[in-house]
């Protein structure tokens, strides 16, 4: 087995639908998928089960561990050599999981390759796209990690599973798990990230952006680095980290008096150029995609 496709699952709701389907429809098919149910009580089970493909395995226990624990479940479930993982709620490109197997293949020296994403509302509608600002392999070091300049996507990933074995997820990191995966990591130095410049990744934005979730993971991401990290950086990277993160809090928390949304999704896409050609064609693929005339 090639590949293992990981989707923990937790009422992700009728959307679930298309995004198995995108699983399905991949040009690569030397994949298993499997879906680890994280105790939902919406139908979203019934749809997994709805489908009839011997590629698909379903993981019910019945119980709510949370993501980090069923990410590092599917890490030991796993029969590929490679992982890749993604949200309940999204999409992938067609030929999102061949383009990651052929850099991997190609690039003996990543552990594990991120691709740009595209945001959408939940209706489907595109919002803006991320691209990464590397354009090759490169390692990224711990400082880079804690100031969250990695530029990892993470629902993005494809990585190799002996990669994931010797990082797995920290499951007392709610809501930054990734974050402090990648500090990790860089502190074992063991990040080495490839990165595939094309929007491969259809994020379901609108529904996970919370004003509130900002706040706390910010705040959590801060007493993770003071009670874990602080010791790794110099005083002056001390005081810029500190001033860092209450620039975003602040900024986030303006955002949330005004109830203004958009401007957090619009915050999110900034760094990348936004060019109304491309939002046409990325909504032409994303409705072709979603079988939508």
């Amino acid at each position: 087995m090639k590949v293992s496709i990981g989707i923990p699952f937790y009422n992700p709701g009728e959307v679930f639908r298309e995004t198995i389907t995108s699983v399905l429809q991949q040009s690569f098919q030397d994949f298993e998928l499997i879906l680890l149910n994280d105790g939902s009580s919406d139908n979203s089970l019934a749809i997994a089960e709805s489908f009839n493909d011997a590629r698909i395995r379903i993981i019910n226990d019945g119980r709510n561990l949370g993501l980090p624990a069923r990410l590092n479940q599917l890490i030991v479930l796993s029969s590929g050599e490679y992982l890749a993982r993604m949200d309940a709620d999204d999409l992938i490109c067609p030929t999102r999981i061949e383009q990651q197997v052929k850099y991997l293949d190609k690039h003996q020296n990543a552990n594990l390759v991120s691709t740009g994403l595209c945001s959408m509302t939940d209706e489907g509608k595109v919002i803006g796209y991320r691209l990464p600002p590397i354009s090759q392999a490169t390692t990224i070091d711990a400082i880079e990690a804690i100031f969250g300049r990695s530029h990892i996507a993470h629902a993005t990933i494809m990585a190799r599973k002996t990669w994931y074995q010797r990082n797995p997820y920290n499951e007392s990191a709610k809501l930054m798990e990734d974050y402090q995966l990648w500090i990790d990591a860089a502190l074992n130095k063991d990040l080495d990230v490839g990165f595939l410049p094309q929007p491969l990744y259809y994020y379901r934005e609108q529904s996970s952006v919370s004003s509130a979730k900002a706040i706390t993971a910010y705040k959590n991401q801060y007493s993770l680095v003071k009670q874990q990290y602080f010791q790794h950086l110099a005083l002056l990277q001390k005081v810029k980290f500190t001033a860092l993160m209450g620039l975003k809090i602040a900024t986030v928390y303006l955002l949330n008096i005004s109830a203004n949304a958009t401007w957090l999704l619009k915050l999110r896409n900034k760094n990348t150029q936004q060019s109304n050609e491309s939002l046409v064609a990325l909504q032409h693929k994303l409705d072709q995609l979603r079988g939508v005339n």
